[in-house]
């Protein structure tokens, strides 16, 4: 039976190294979206993943074109997903090879109306502009239905007036997805590998 009190929130973090900061603040932007959802009466089902524990079976992915394992599932968590957060590292002023490796290899169409949340950290606040110019551009052409606030951590963030500031973002962003997020029909969505053709029949119809 369908609890259409609980909504299924994926966390994407691309940070490479453990602990990462890109982790911090996925898991961050996760508790604001939590409890902007548990205020709307609504309970939240939800999962952070971490792409660097995937990083051999993505490039096996772009290579086959099929995901396997736990990439797999991860994949299909996202398809079925009511929100979605996904933080990068920015390096050279974009996102990370990892980041876009994972959106890569999704199907075309798996993003189409999901409420996503924005996020990236980087050494500076000079490469918070990343998140305008390369990111949200992208989950554009994915179809995604990305919230209006997206958050940058810079090292600096990380502690006193700058935390403030940063907290007062998540926040902000967090209450957007959450509101996202309750609005949402919901829909169980079809998965097109999970019927598939009998070879048999595949024959016969090249035989007609």
């Amino acid at each position: 039976m369908t609890d259409w009190n609980t909504r299924t929130l994926t966390v994407i973090s691309a940070g490479l190294t453990q602990p990462s900061s890109s982790r911090l603040l996925a898991d961050r932007l996760a508790a604001a979206t939590v409890d902007a959802l548990a205020g709307r009466g609504i309970t939240a089902d939800v999962e952070i993943v971490e792409l660097r524990d995937h990083a051999h079976a993505l490039t096996d992915n772009l290579l086959t074109g099929f995901p396997s394992g736990g990439l797999r599932e991860v994949v299909d968590r996202v398809a079925k997903s009511d929100g979605v957060i996904a933080v990068t590292p920015i390096f050279n002023a974009s996102y990370s090879g990892l980041y876009k490796s994972f959106f890569d290899v999704l199907e075309p169409g798996t993003l189409d109306g999901i409420p996503v949340l924005l996020g990236a950290t980087g050494g500076t606040a000079r490469h918070s502009l990343a998140l305008e110019h390369a990111i949200r551009p992208m989950f554009a052409y994915l179809r995604a239905a990305t919230v209006p606030t997206a958050v940058y951590a810079a090292s600096e963030d990380w502690a006193g007036s700058g935390d403030r500031e940063l907290a007062r973002r998540i926040t902000r962003a967090g209450d957007e997805l959450a509101r996202a997020m309750a609005a949402r029909e919901r829909a169980d969505r079809v998965d097109p590998y999970a019927d598939p053709v009998p070879f048999e029949e595949l024959l016969a119809r090249q035989d007609l």
